[in-house]
Order: structure tokens, then C-alpha cells, then sequence
């Protein structure tokens, strides 16, 4: 795997020292790693905080036109850290109705995580090894683009240990593959090879090792940064909308999306550099602020 730092080349508003991950941005391309390969890089709370912060970092900042997600070691992602369930801080209280109750927060929080890379202002890809069970099934599945290393494969991991998957890809996944062999996965818990999930839809392509398919993701990062941003942005925008509603809304969903971003200069732009056969010229996308008063100074 190329060597990444915890540091932004370009964007000093992403967090470092981060300890479940490295990152950085190159030529507007963010690039997150999961950097826990002793542990198979599974989800422990380190990793739902770091996590959520770069998440909201790069979705303010509008710098980065799209994001690779890869991992490192021999698994993508075994899924979440056992020992979590073992630990009172986080484990569910099963114990009284209160405490079961309570479930149901613990995990809008986890889901509310996952829909950040599904709602980030950018297209995600990632790059997959190994093993990617359990969480990392929810978490890939959350993406727009996957590419995956001939010996991975994927497993709903929950049910092998006596639990629902609860995290996304009972719902995301129908939206992707075929609901019966949806329906197998979550039954059975096998595993489905990286060659059978191209063949259902679930990955975009198939490489020969773990390097070829991070070599293809970044390819890919790049032919879309070169893109219009808010083009881009508006095309992911009425791609997840039509996935969940009628033809007939998603068109008029289209018609308010387009009347919002057209610009003819960027039209022109593309156009030119084209035929010239240059790099287009295009604006990033606006920062996000937070809506909060400024703090008053004495």
C-alpha cells in the first residue's frame, strides 16, 4: 500500500493524530486509510470517533473532489472489536426494558456515522482486501464505487454471531445486488467471494492484488476530480434520490437540482479543455460554516 501521513498536503482543517487511520490530500483526492492491521482493523470506539470527525472535516471543507477509502494488513475490516460488546461504557443493556430501550440511540449514532460517507459532498471509493465482514460490509456499502483484490470477500458477519447486522447492510444492500442473494447473506452468513460480487453488482471490478485495486481507486479519484465539483455533486445528489423514489419525482427532483447548478461558464470550460486537451479550470465547492454565533469577546 503507498505510504500515506496523518497530515493534509493541502487542507490544514483536517484532524490529525489520528490513531485508527491515516489520511491525506493530494491534488484534491482525500485518502483515508484504515491503519489497524494487527487488530484486522476492526471498529472499536477510536475508530467511530476519528471517524465522524474527518467525515464532517472534509464535508465542510469543499477541497477535496473525492475520497478513497483502503485499508492496510491482510482484511479490509474483520468488523467491530469484539471486546466492545464486553465493555459496560458501550456494550447494550439488555438486562431491563429501560436499558433496551436505549439501543436503539447507541446505534442511530453508529448508523448516523455511515450516512456521513453515503451524504459526503464527494464521491467515495474504496479499495478492498480480505476480509470485509460485519462493519466493513456496512461501511463499503455506504460508498459509490468499489473495487476490490481477487481474494477478498464479503460476509454478514452478525449472523454468525448470533445478532441482526444493524448497521446498513440489510438496507443498502438490496439497493445494490439482487434481494434474494441479499436474503442468502443475511441467512446464512457465507461468504461471497470478490469474483461473485462483481457478478451481483456489489464491486465494480476485480484486480489482481490488494495494490492494483488501490492503484484503480485513486485512477478513478482522479478522472472524477477533474470533473466540475458542483456537477459532480449534483449528479450524486439525483443518483440517490432516483435510487429511492419514483422515475416521475426523480425527474422533477432533476429539474430543481439542474435549475440550482447550471453554469455555462463551466460548460464552455469543459468544452475548451477538451479540445485542447488540458486540465479544466473549475471552482471548488463552497466551505461550510457552522450556525453558531461567534463568541463575544470582552
Amino acid at each position: 500500500m503507498p505510504n500515506t501521513s496523518d497530515t493534509s498536503s493541502h487542507d490544514t482543517s483536517l484532524p490529525t493524530g489520528l490513531t485508527a487511520f491515516r489520511l491525506e490530500q493530494i491534488d484534491h483526492i482525500a485518502h483515508l486509510v484504515l491503519n489497524r492491521p494487527d487488530t484486522f482493523n476492526t471498529l472499536n470506539p477510536t475508530f467511530w470517533q476519528e471517524l465522524d470527525a474527518v467525515l464532517d472535516a472534509l464535508h465542510r471543507s469543499g477541497k477535496a473532489r473525492a475520497l478513497v477509502i483502503s485499508s492496510t494488513g491482510k482484511h479490509f475490516c474483520a468488523g467491530m472489536a469484539l471486546k466492545t460488546f464486553a465493555d459496560p461504557s458501550f456494550a447494550p443493556n439488555d438486562r431491563t426494558p429501560e436499558g433496551r430501550a436505549a439501543i436503539i440511540d447507541t446505534l442511530a449514532q453508529l448508523q448516523t456515522t455511515f450516512n456521513k460517507i453515503e451524504a459526503l459532498r464527494m464521491p467515495v471509493i474504496c479499495a478492498i482486501q480480505g476480509a470485509c465482514v460485519g462493519g466493513g460490509l456496512d461501511l463499503v456499502a455506504t460508498a459509490c464505487i468499489r473495487y476490490a483484490s481477487r481474494e477478498a470477500f464479503f460476509c454478514v458477519q452478525e449472523i454468525n454471531i448470533g445478532m441482526t447486522a444493524d448497521l446498513g447492510s440489510l438496507q443498502r444492500l438490496p439497493k445494490l445486488m439482487p434481494l434474494g442473494i441479499v436474503k442468502e447473506l443475511a441467512y446464512t452468513g457465507r461468504r461471497l467471494s470478490a469474483q461473485e460480487a462483481s457478478s451481483h453488482g456489489l464491486v465494480n471490478a476485480v484486480y489482481e492484488s490488494p495494490e492494483a485495486a488501490l492503484t484503480a481507486a485513486l485512477a478513478c479519484a482522479r478522472e472524477i476530480a477533474a470533473k466540475p465539483p458542483v456537477a459532480i455533486w449534483g449528479s450524486k445528489q439525483v443518483i440517490n434520490y432516483a435510487r429511492d423514489h419514483s422515475v416521475h419525482d426523480s425527474l422533477q427532483q432533476m429539474g430543481w437540482v439542474q435549475s440550482g447548478i447550471w453554469s455555462n461558464r463551466h460548460v464552455m470550460e469543459a468544452v475548451s479543455a477538451m479540445q485542447a486537451k488540458r486540465e479544466g479550470d473549475f471552482p471548488p465547492l463552497e466551505p461550510l460554516h457552522a450556525f453558531a454565533p461567534a463568541a463575544h469577546k470582552n
